[in-house]
């Protein structure tokens, strides 16, 4: 079964941004997909390329890019996106230059570092799994400077 780009543009568009005042932030989300290919030496490459239809078992990559189009620097900078539940995160995929990442596991409502995350399932706590993650968060650690850009990426694999 087939997921269209349009889908997944969808859920790419529906992440929260916060930063200190109105107007400070340029948000741009891209959705690709890896593609693995064999070179002429016998090699497999993986690149990143438009992704126009995504198929299950596919990953997909969420590239987010921040640009502070203020005169003033961005203070208190945090980037979330959901994670649909027709994706599966891909564990440790998540990173951000200057940013710590969080978790959420009850829909957005709380967030925590991926080792202090722990679900209970029939009164026994056991620690969460990627695939109980419904949200990632990327908490800027310092300001974000007039003009300056930032990244925040992350990988999901279509079910």
């Amino acid at each position: 079964m087939k997921k269209m780009l349009s889908t997944l543009l969808f859920l790419a568009l529906s992440f929260g941004v916060n930063a200190e005042g109105t107007g400070h932030l340029n948000v741009r989300t891209v959705v690709q997909k890896e593609q693995v290919t064999v070179n002429e030496a016998g090699e497999t490459e993986t690149e990143l390329v438009a992704a126009d239809t995504v198929v299950p078992g596919e990953r997909v990559v969420y590239t987010i890019t921040f640009h502070n189009i203020s005169d003033e620097p961005a203070e208190n900078v945090v980037i979330t996106n959901p994670i649909s539940g027709e994706l599966n995160y891909v564990e440790g995929s998540a990173f951000g230059p200057g940013a710590e990442i969080e978790f959420s596991i009850d829909g957005g409502q709380t967030f925590a570092s991926r080792d202090a995350l722990t679900v209970t399932e029939g009164g026994v706590a056991r620690p969460a799994g990627a695939d109980d993650f419904t949200h990632v968060r990327w908490v800027m650690q310092q300001e974000l400077a007039a003009g300056a850009q930032g990244l925040a990426r992350f990988s999901a694999v279509l079910e």
